[in-house]
């Protein structure tokens, strides 16, 4: 019996609560980004990937399938996170891009992981999928135009804007998806 099984449906449900709602909080925090946004600003996003991504990665560990799909969309998350904190980006494109190259990753994870789930999580899983894959495509789109501006003008308010806005509807879909989780782990027990 694995220690997964070990635990009791009730308690892999309290965890993933809490997982749910600390992203939630996290993704609070991105929506503040653009009043946060300075010289730290490559930091506080590598901050707040790491913690949800280890979030995540924990989350994705209680649940009784897809485990390592799950974890999987963790660990690229705190990849992400890292590549912020251990190589600051000044510039708001390239900044853009690494997040971009993080949503369509995690988006094709998920995408393999709602394959493999069914129900109410199936849906919350394409769900989250689908709304990272459409965060990058308009970042992409943005990012053309947005080049552009940042080249004359500098990071302007209103694109750093919409990028902590992608990042934090990310987070919570990924938030109420933990949560779905969560209630579907305390119906099964």
């Amino acid at each position: 019996m694995t220690e997964a099984e070990q635990v009791s449906s009730s308690t892999r449900a309290n965890r993933l609560r809490l997982a749910g709602l600390v992203i939630i909080a996290l993704a609070a925090g991105a929506a503040l980004l653009p009043i946060l946004w300075g010289s730290a600003g490559s930091t506080v996003v590598g901050a707040m990937l790491v913690a949800a991504g280890i979030v995540e990665f924990l989350a994705g560990a209680q649940r009784r399938q897809v485990k390592a799909l799950a974890s999987a969309a963790g660990a690229v998350t705190v990849l992400a996170g890292i590549l912020f904190l251990f190589n600051p980006v000044a510039h708001l494109a390239r900044f853009v891009n690494l997040i971009i190259g993080w949503l369509v990753l995690r988006s094709i994870i998920l995408a393999i992981t709602a394959r493999e789930t069914g129900g109410s999580v199936r849906t919350w899983t394409i769900l989250s999928a689908g709304t990272d894959f459409a965060l990058a495509a308009i970042l992409t789109a943005g990012l053309s135009i947005g080049t552009v501006i940042v080249l004359l003008f500098g990071a302007t308010p209103q694109l750093v804007a919409s990028f902590a806005w992608a990042l934090a509807l990310s987070f919570v879909l990924n938030g109420l998806l933990q949560l779905e989780i969560a209630g579907c782990e305390r119906d099964s027990g």
